[in-house]
């Protein structure tokens, strides 16, 4: 059955957040995840995008190769089909995706953690596509991240300056479609939570993305309306809220027979802290009820780092 998350519309005017922080928040507690309307992104950047996503995922694949580095932990450019598995699980995930990080200037202290992404010279207009999407998600968690602050009783800047030029990625994602049996065990995605601060996610067109909240026995079906967007908590946020705010465990299940020759396509933007922030529980997230879990801090390049080897990306010893 479909998850009962009741969209949020997000205020034009900041001045108007307090019910939207109030209701983010509460859905946040309950589930890890809301359903963001009126988000302001504009939608003739979206559907570039994603024409975009179509076009590059359609390239023959010794091309597509041509964008993927070994060595990279799948950070930038492209990582090919099969290549991640989910933390804990041996099987690999069906699907291929492509990521755009942030264009960093010359010098910039960070350049040696957050590499350049590649130019895709085979089609002219995506680099241009995919760097406009990813600047719009940006401006976009910021905004969002102003009212998680705001309800978690910081001051409403608190995040600016550990996520202004934070180690965030554009995934752009593709799950071929099933002409064959899928491997035994294998799913488009197996059960996971995401490494970063939050997800902000734009629907796919087919189904089935799944979410299983804490004290939940079960699976449950998101369906986001048209327009909307899918937002979630990140590990690093769970870590840094010592988990007053959760991160959800969530699934993309393998199609329905009559869609298996569909493929499936999602763009998620995964906002993340400065390398070199350092992640420890927030003071007004600790009390006898809800002792520290984390009494050492890490920083954010440290962890991503651990998440990478566990789920594949990095290969131990590199």
């Amino acid at each position: 059955m479909p998850i009962t998350l009741k969209p949020i519309d997000l205020p034009a005017n900041e001045a108007d957040d307090a019910e939207f922080t109030k209701a983010l928040m509460q859905s946040f507690m309950d589930t890890g995840f809301a359903i963001i309307r009126n988000h302001g992104l504009d939608q003739s950047i979206i559907d570039k995008s994603l024409d975009m996503s179509r076009e590059f995922f359609a390239l023959p694949e010794t091309t597509k190769r041509s964008y993927f580095d070994p060595n990279g932990g799948g950070q930038r450019g492209y990582t090919p089909f099969g290549t991640e598995n989910a933390k804990g699980f041996a099987a690999i995930d069906l699907k291929e995706f492509w990521h755009t990080g942030r264009a960093l200037p010359a010098g910039h202290p960070y350049e040696s953690v957050m590499m350049p992404t590649p130019s895709v010279s085979e089609i002219e207009a995506f680099d241009q596509a995919t760097n406009d999407l990813f600047n719009a998600f940006d401006e976009l968690g910021q905004r969002l991240l102003r009212s998680v602050a705001t309800g978690l009783g910081l001051e409403r800047d608190w995040f600016l300056d550990k996520v202004q030029n934070g180690n965030s990625i554009l995934r752009l994602l593709h799950y071929p479609a099933q002409t064959e049996p899928p491997p035994e065990g294998s799913v488009r995605a197996a059960a996971h939570e995401d490494i970063n601060v939050i997800t902000l996610l734009l629907g796919a067109e087919e189904a089935g993305l799944q979410v299983k909240p804490r004290g939940v026995d079960k699976w449950i079906s998101v369906e986001a309306p048209v327009g909307s967007i899918v937002i979630n908590v990140g590990d690093m946020l769970q870590r840094l809220t010592n988990h007053v705010l959760q991160s959800t465990s969530h699934r993309v299940v393998n199609p329905s027979p009559e869609r298996s020759r569909f493929s499936r396509y999602s763009m998620p933007f995964f906002l993340h802290f400065e390398p070199d922030v350092e992640i420890r529980s927030l003071a007004s997230c600790v009390s006898a009820d809800n002792p520290d879990r984390y009494p050492e801090p890490i920083t954010a390049n440290d962890y991503l780092r651990e998440r990478l080897i566990e789920i594949g990306l990095i290969k131990t010893g590199t």
